[in-house]
């Protein structure tokens, strides 16, 4: 019979907690218009339904608009919260704390305030925020101690070199 202490510190045993991983994008060469589209596009090629939360409902349906005219040639599939088919979004915009798409995946721009439980429960959780704003590199990096101290792993994304390069991970 093997040790319970030893089985435990090897992974083996007793069940695992499963933790979230908290992508932090520091936008510095791109505004949120033209980095959404592409993580979007990507999230929706993994397969994921997501939920985009933002603070302001002005501000989200200035990204509805622009997110309909991302590209001649693509087609983004999305849509404003309030509608009678939000569950059925691939991508919904909102300003409401509830996941009603039923999202993988949680996309928070403008400082838009991520539980715990989401971080952990879904597949995938992204916060993008300015930084050529102090205010929001300040909140950012709040968020990250929040992300951190929830046992989640935070990874940090920065753009200072042209292209997308991960910085750090807790």
């Amino acid at each position: 019979m093997s040790d319970p202490a030893t089985e435990a510190a090897n992974g083996q045993g007793a069940p695992q907690e499963t933790t979230g991983e908290v992508f932090f994008y520091h936008m510095t060469r791109s505004p949120l218009e033209a980095t959404l589209p592409v993580l979007l596009q990507r999230s929706l090629q993994a397969g994921w339904k997501i939920c985009l939360r933002g603070t302001d409902p002005k501000r989200m349906a200035w990204l509805d608009e622009r997110l309909w005219t991302v590209s001649d040639d693509g087609f983004l599939p999305h849509g404003l919260s309030g509608g009678p088919h939000d569950a059925d979004q691939p991508v919904l915009l909102t300003t409401d704390a509830t996941l009603t798409n039923g999202a993988d995946a949680l996309i928070s721009v403008d400082g838009a305030a991520i539980s715990a439980g989401e971080m952990a429960g879904l597949t995938r959780v992204s916060i993008l925020f300015d930084g050529n704003d102090p205010d929001a590199v300040a909140h950012a990096r709040t968020q990250w101690k929040e992300v951190v101290a929830a046992g989640c792993t935070a990874k940090y994304w920065s753009q200072e070199s042209g292209r997308w390069e991960m910085k750090a991970s807790s």
